[in-house]
């Protein structure tokens, strides 16, 4: 049967529409005045100077500006981005955790009434909105869709929220006692210990290495500082529990990372995931300064030199300018690309 006349434009107009979308919400975002999401994220990243292995004390980035956030907050003091666009004003998970984190570290050192009270609104927020998903595990969703090179539909889910979500939350147990955060946090947990195929956000590839997903979508990309960011809250569920499971899971991420570290570099800057396009995903300017934080704490985590060393290498290519300008070149030529 021939194509009706026009049904090819009509193919691809949600497509066309989706790509107008998106450029219309992240110039808004990066070029308009106010406040945005960016507000948020793009912060500077630092390894955490109370950082001390095998303790649950103050999170493995301090995360003392996002405590600060000056951006819109709900009725009760939780906070939410302005994505701009048709997205525009959400709660998002990870963000949420990682203010209630920033604000612990700020009670931890100052013994401000003021931060425990907000780290504890947020895990009390925390706690009450753990929802169920199809396979029946519980997770923080994100509700609106969002532009990934396939777009993720609400309701979504993410390990690195899983991750954040738990961190919080031990700590919020341990500060005040209450049953009801660990139970939380056990409900979280359980996430980590089923596939992304069964509903959960761990998936093991051909070579036996164990990822955990930022998005959840198939073929897996293996974004690397969501990986690393979820790995920590396996670590802190373990440490808070003795969980001998998620022990054997954190040991397992780690070796992972050990192995796969090279395939993230690109010989002059780190790779953003494993996008499985014939243009690689770079890091931005950003991420890619993450990345060499999140090695920096990985290896006083483990002790294993090879983080140390690629956090040296990452840090060596982003002195360059000349790097940084190839970086952001294949970034933005990748994103008119793919999105």
């Amino acid at each position: 049967m021939q194509p009706l006349a026009g049904s090819r434009t009509l193919v691809f107009r949600p497509r066309m529409l989706q790509r107008i979308n998106y450029y219309r919400r992240i110039f808004s975002a990066y070029l308009g005045g106010g406040v945005s999401q960016l507000t948020f994220w793009h912060d500077v990243p630092e390894v955490n100077s109370e950082l001390r292995p095998n303790e649950l004390v103050e999170y493995y980035m301090p995360f003392t500006g996002k405590a600060n956030y000056q951006g819109p907050h709900d009725s009760s003091g939780i906070p939410m981005l302005n994505y701009r666009g048709a997205i525009g004003l959400q709660y998002n998970p990870i963000a949420i955790a990682q203010y209630g984190l920033g604000n612990y570290t700020l009670y931890r050192r100052t013994g401000d009434p003021d931060k425990r009270i907000k780290f504890l609104r947020v895990a009390n927020w925390m706690a009450d909105n753990l929802e169920r998903n199809h396979a029946n595990l519980w997770f923080w969703m994100h509700k609106f869709d969002w532009e990934y090179r396939q777009t993720l539909k609400k309701p979504w889910y993410s390990a690195l929220a899983q991750g954040q979500g738990i961190s919080l939350l031990v700590r919020a147990h341990q500060d005040t006692g209450e049953s009801r955060y660990l139970e939380a946090a056990h409900r979280a947990f359980a996430s980590f210990k089923v596939g992304i195929s069964d509903g959960g956000v761990t998936y093991i590839d051909l070579s036996g290495n164990t990822w955990f997903e930022e998005y959840i979508v198939w073929p897996p990309t293996h974004i690397l500082n969501g990986f690393i960011w979820a790995s920590w809250g396996v670590y802190d569920y373990a440490l808070a529990t003795k969980d001998g499971t998620a022990l054997d899971l954190f040991d397992r991420a780690v070796r992972t990372l050990n192995s796969v570290l090279p395939s993230f570099d690109t010989g002059f800057w780190s790779l953003y995931e494993h996008s499985g396009t014939l243009l690689p995903t770079l890091a931005s300017k950003f991420y890619h300064l993450l990345h060499i934080v999140q090695l920096r704490v990985m290896f006083k985590l483990t002790g294993n030199p090879q983080f140390a060393r690629f956090a040296d290498q990452w840090e060596s290519y982003s002195n360059s300018s000349w790097n940084q300008t190839r970086a952001l070149a294949s970034k933005a030529l990748f994103k008119l690309l793919y999105y």
